[in-house]
């Protein structure tokens, strides 16, 4: 991505950089116990980052294309979670770190689940549950979810696939074991085969970074605009990625990154910044729990620089509430907010309307003319506020258009003077007293 003047945008400047100053990390080593895997070029290194807004960003080699084996985990998960439900998958495999390698076979004493749907055991369990006729639906439905999340169609590497299938007796045991803990559904061999296709599905370093922006999207694709799993889900989805997503690595990297990922074994690795972008990383030398060396060193200074850690104290913005204040001798509070209201700036506003409804009774004038918008929380902790200040004795008038999920009994007015005048003029007209309900104005 150019500027009109020849240069690069500072974005890409950075991964440029970073792509410039880990390409010469030599170490690890390109997984070979999947034969085909061992024909990947060792010095591929590629960088891409998608923006909510879909703005591409790129480095490297981002036009090869690679087997996602277990980067394939997090986006089945959704698929099933959006299927079946997050209290339904809990029945077959837990949420829990594992402690142990991705391929071990593992399971629960207790319940026969698998810790969790990042290591293989557990995501064999995962893709058995995908609804479906049977093994071709089933791994035509996976397909289909990928290529949502991709905004494109992908295929199978069907070389990949066979040399897969033809080393895969340790991932067809797990099956097998929890078949006889009553885990996993159906048959264990055609289980393991749709996993085999599923992880041997192909897509570019590009392709991966608009799947990770679709999960920090909230389940939208931010190239395409298709709603591809619903916002709980992917929140789901981050969560089981930000404790298990990295093998035996998770803890150091969400120390260290603190950015929910997934790596595979081919040499990719996605990370998700939820409500900002998705970013990926290929490059086939892996460190020795199996993440891609270049990746995460390149990925670790990219956070760091640009305070990207999930516990990071982002910082100051813009005042919610504009101003609290009171006219007519005290009794008219105005309070004015601004920006998105999510809970965190929702809160401010309760704080300074709450320190008006335990004042004596009177008229409180709420000025919303420039909020941009709300979440469904704000709205709802905005609309029980104004209802407890309408108990508690105070005339309120609401200044904007924004929509409430219901009317409720506050005055609505089109501008804040015309809102001040209605309150004094209900003030006046009930001797101070002002009504238990009002009406629009």
């Amino acid at each position: 991505m150019s500027s009109s003047r020849g240069g690069v945008d500072v974005v890409t400047e950075a991964l440029t950089e970073l792509h410039g100053r880990y390409g010469a990390l030599s170490e690890g080593r390109v997984a070979d116990y999947i034969p085909q895997l061992a024909f990947a070029d060792r010095d591929c290194f590629g960088l891409a980052l998608m923006s909510m807004d879909g703005h591409g960003y790129r480095a490297g080699r981002c036009g090869v294309s690679f087997t996602l084996q277990s980067l394939t985990k997090p986006f089945v998960l959704a698929l099933v979670l959006a299927e079946l439900g997050a209290d339904e998958v809990a029945r077959s495999v837990g949420a829990e770190p594992s402690g142990e390698a991705y391929n071990a076979i593992s399971l629960d004493a207790l319940t026969g689940r698998p810790a969790n749907a990042m290591i293989n055991a557990g995501a064999i369990a995962v893709t058995a549950l995908v609804p479906a006729s049977g093994p071709a639906d089933r791994f035509a439905r996976i397909l289909e979810c990928l290529g949502r999340f991709a905004g494109r169609a992908l295929f199978v590497d069907e070389d990949v696939y066979r040399s897969e299938a033809a080393t895969g007796d340790r991932n067809r045991a797990m099956a097998y074991l929890m078949r006889g803990t009553g885990v996993l559904r159906g048959d264990p061999v055609e289980a393991v085969d749709v996993y085999f296709r599923q992880c041997a599905v192909r897509a570019t370093v590009t392709d991966l970074a608009v799947m990770g922006a679709t999960l920090a999207n909230g389940g939208t694709n931010p190239v395409t605009g298709e709603r591809v799993v619903p916002e709980p889900v992917a929140v789901q989805v981050l969560s089981v990625m930000a404790m298990c997503g990295m093998y035996d690595a998770a803890g150091s990297w969400m120390l260290r990154v603190g950015l929910p990922a997934k790596s595979g074994v081919s040499g990719g690795l996605v990370a998700v910044s939820p409500a900002r972008f998705g970013i990926a990383v290929h490059s086939p030398p892996l460190d020795a729990v199996g993440n891609p060396v270049r990746g995460v060193a390149a990925l670790r200074e990219l956070s760091e620089r640009f305070g990207l850690h999930m516990m990071h104290n982002a910082a100051p913005v813009a005042p919610t509430v504009l101003g609290s204040t009171t006219t007519s001798g005290g009794r008219i509070a105005l309070i004015a907010a601004q920006g998105r209201l999510d809970f965190t700036a929702a809160e401010r506003v309760l704080f300074a309307l709450e320190q008006r409804r335990t004042g004596p009774p009177g008229g409180v004038v709420l000025d919303l003319e420039r909020v941009s918008g709300m979440d469904p929380a704000a709205k709802a902790m905005l609309e029980r506020a104004l209802t407890l200040l309408i108990e508690a004795g105070h005339d309120v008038t609401v200044v904007g258009d924004l929509p409430f999920r219901t009317r409720g009994a506050w005055r609505r007015s089109a501008d804040r003077a015309q809102a001040l005048a209605a309150a004094e003029q209900a003030l006046t007209a009930t001797g101070d007293r002002p009504p238990a309900t009002g009406r629009d104005h």
